[in-house]
């Protein structure tokens, strides 16, 4: 399997004695499956000052994190944007994959613990706000022809059955535990499944992105989007009908009620028990 990095550099909200930004470098593993505990994943934090925000340091930092972690990353996940040159240029020295992506779920919370409880206790903290990030949208995109699904249906699962994902039969697919969304077993999961005769290079297509959601395009209520890595979209399924769009209206209702928390799935019929892929997905606000 696959070991999946999430990094985070950044300002913190603590200056150093010269009155300067302090900055820090998070890493941490990215669970890949429901079972995977988040208690069990590698971490390594290292702060430095603002005259080392350069490649070279987060290039030595994360061979740093390397060196004491059980198992070197095969690719690196980030969600700063403004990042973007810097982290990639580090990892590329280190032939590691680097990534911008949603998919940052266990470093968006330690950060979040972070910020309430480790940085006010240092010296130099300075309290205000913390926005979260937003990223521009982009046109969506059309999907492949060849990768088109023929049908797609909205359907709902207890999230007590997701656990059982590990003995599922899917060919492409990621998932992450639930408690790290805080979702009790009982709750209702929405998704989507999309149904083709293409099934299995439609799922391998899906697998090289980062999937990030599926939701329905707020400022045109008649199509269904897929979400890729920070702010990719394409055009995933048309709502034709009032039905169709009240049914994608409850979709997006019920994921508020599930913490975001949402899959995206791929078969060949309805009447197959395999997946050709298979993708538990959370939208949530990066820090």
């Amino acid at each position: 399997m696959l070991t999946v990095w999430e990094l985070d550099f950044y300002s913190r909200p603590i200056v150093d004695e010269n009155n300067k930004k302090v900055w820090e470098v998070l890493l941490c593993e990215s669970p890949l499956t429901i079972n995977h505990q988040p208690e069990s994943l590698f971490r390594y934090a290292e702060f430095c000052s603002s005259a080392e925000v350069n490649s070279v340091r987060l290039k030595n930092i994360i061979e740093a994190a390397i060196a004491q972690a059980p198992n070197r990353p095969d690719k690196i996940r980030f969600f700063r944007q403004a990042m973007n040159n810097m982290i990639a240029k580090a990892c590329k020295e280190l032939d590691i994959e680097a990534q911008l992506s949603q998919r940052t779920f266990v470093l968006n919370q330690w950060l979040q613990q972070r910020l309430q409880e480790v940085y006010p206790a240092m010296p130099g903290f300075q309290p205000g706000t913390n926005p979260s990030v937003s990223f521009a949208k982009t046109p969506p995109q059309p999907l492949p022809d060849a990768l088109l699904g023929e049908k797609w249906q909205f359907v709902t699962l207890p999230a007590s059955a997701l656990d059982e994902m590990n003995e599922w039969a899917i060919d492409f697919g990621e998932a992450f535990p639930l408690g790290l969304a805080a979702l009790a077993p009982e709750s209702q999961v929405p998704g989507l499944l999309i149904f083709s005769t293409r099934a299995t290079p439609l799922a391998a297509w899906m697998s090289g992105l980062e999937v990030a959601g599926v939701k329905l395009d707020s400022d045109y209520p008649t199509r269904l989007l897929l979400e890729t890595g920070l702010s990719d979209r394409w055009n995933l399924a048309s709502l034709a009908n009032a039905p169709a769009q009240k049914e994608a209206q409850a979709f997006e209702a019920a994921k508020q009620q599930a913490n975001g928390v949402h899959f995206l799935a791929v078969q060949a019929d309805p009447n197959t028990e395999a997946f050709a892929g298979f993708w538990l997905l959370q939208t949530v606000n990066l820090a």
